[in-house]
């Protein structure tokens, strides 16, 4: 096959890559490279797919060469249509997109990106199982200390509270289980297998067995140390770290607006459905409980913000769930006797110690 060609009077320049001189070559080129020639040497053939097209001025076509760096040649004016159809193709897009095209670049970049989202997710669930039980405990003895005096029992009160929760642990491992004296309808579990009931809870429910379930799905984040995971996923790894020396009542207040996975919430359902049947308490209370609460306790912005609800989100499935869990016409019994139940009620009413006042501030 002859060769075509193009020479300087075509407006072609060639730097060699080895001095600064600028050569006028001749071109010429088939089907395997590219032949340059000039008045003190030549060079070639020079492969199509090793030339690199570069930016250079309006107009010009601009080349370097893999592996030579300096090598340029460039094109004045516009080169033969059969020079330009063996030359490298511009980029596009980006030399791995125009290499695999844009469609087969975008599911690409989708399925890295959903890949990417998902082990940021699933990030926390695989770090919390590492945070050591002692920081654990600690942090939750300082947000327990930040409520400041607003811990409340009695003896019968405590004796109540006892009983209920032997019932529903299911050998989880519960350092306490408390109420205090803060004007939310709220419980919270707090790290270290600390459960709190606020009183306005307990003042909304109509029986202990719509506490049980309450109470029992608490547990269930204790089991499952579903805390320590939701606040390293909501506030970061290093502040929940930092918590024991740094803003506690921040953290707490993080605890309590915080909500947990929807599978998180769903493990916890179940082991409250379970530690209810297996306590032959039953689930029929705690679901209708949750229908009350889901159309709102009290009328103000802060008890909505805060409310159980707030953070247990619950969907007609997870109420039919604990319905239909219920065995019909057995004779569930009660999980608190009357004055055991009148007790739990009248906790911090009956405490002498408790921090009466509402000064306590939640931010959300």
């Amino acid at each position: 096959m002859e060769r075509e060609s193009v020479g300087p009077e075509d407006g072609i320049w060639h730097y060699d890559g080895v001095n600064a001189v600028r050569h006028a070559p001749r071109a010429e080129w088939d089907e395997h490279g590219l032949y340059l020639d000039w008045a003190a040497g030549h060079s070639g053939p020079h492969r199509w797919h090793l030339l690199e097209p570069l930016s250079g001025k309006p107009g010009q076509l601009l080349f370097g060469l893999k592996g030579r760096p300096g090598w340029r040649l460039g094109f004045e004016n516009p080169p033969p249509p059969d020079f330009v159809a063996h030359l490298p193709k511009a980029a596009r897009y980006g030399r791995l997109i125009d290499k695999i095209g844009l469609w087969k670049a975008a599911i690409a970049a989708t399925v890295i990106a959903a890949a990417v989202i998902a082990f940021v997710v699933k990030l926390p669930d695989w770090i919390a199982p590492f945070v050591p039980r002692s920081w654990e405990n600690n942090l939750g003895d300082a947000m327990v200390g930040n409520l400041g005096g607003r811990l409340c029992e009695t003896p019968a009160s405590r004796a109540a509270l006892d009983k209920l929760s032997r019932q529903l642990a299911q050998g989880t491992q519960l350092r306490q289980v408390a109420i205090a004296n803060v004007p939310m309808v709220n419980a919270v579990t707090l790290p270290g297998g600390r459960i709190l009931i606020f009183d306005k809870l307990i003042a909304e429910a109509k029986s202990p067995d719509e506490l049980a379930g309450v109470l029992a799905h608490e547990i269930g984040h204790v089991r499952h140390r579903d805390t320590v995971t939701a606040l390293v996923r909501q506030l970061g790894l290093s502040v929940v770290l930092g918590g024991a020396d740094g803003n506690v009542g921040g953290l707490l207040n993080g605890a309590l607006a915080m909500s947990y996975s929807r599978g998180a919430e769903s493990a916890a359902d179940r082991f409250s459905i379970d530690a209810l049947r297996k306590a032959d308490i039953s689930p029929v209370p705690t679901a209708r409980f949750f229908d009350t609460l889901s159309k709102g306790a009290g009328g103000e912005k802060l008890e909505r913000a805060a409310s159980w609800m707030a953070s247990h989100p619950v969907s007609a499935d997870r109420e039919a769930a604990f319905a239909h869990s219920a065995v019909k016409g057995h004779a569930y019994h009660v999980a608190l006797a009357p004055a055991e139940w009148t007790a739990l009620r009248n906790a911090c009413k009956d405490d002498p110690n408790v921090k009466k006042d509402k000064g306590f501030e939640f931010r959300f």
